[in-house]
């Protein structure tokens, strides 16, 4: 479902492409963003020998024991969900 979001201006010509130049360099950092997270979700994996999905689900069965490390990439795989939300918003939005 899509939302409205109004900006009120009394200048429109000057801010419309400073939003979308906005929204452009946003996409940008995240999307710098996502490759490092993803990069460093992919290092813990070798590192651990298990996907990020695993490592979640035993985690939450109790199944391995919390370590800074193993708090350090349940917060990664969070702001990868973040960010990745995060990029949708962006990707999806029109002005109009």
């Amino acid at each position: 479902m899509l939302e409205r979001m109004t900006i009120k201006t009394e200048d429109k010509s000057t801010l419309e492409p400073l939003l979308k130049s906005a929204l452009t360099n946003e996409k940008k950092m995240i999307l710098l963003g996502l490759e490092r997270t993803r990069k460093r979700l992919m290092e813990l994996e070798l590192k651990h020998g298990m996907s990020s999905q695993e490592f979640e689900h035993r985690l939450d069965k109790s199944d391995i024991s919390e370590t800074v490390e193993f708090s350090d990439w349940r917060m990664e795989i969070g702001m990868l969900r973040l960010l990745e939300r995060q990029y949708q918003a962006l990707e999806n939005a029109q002005l109009d």
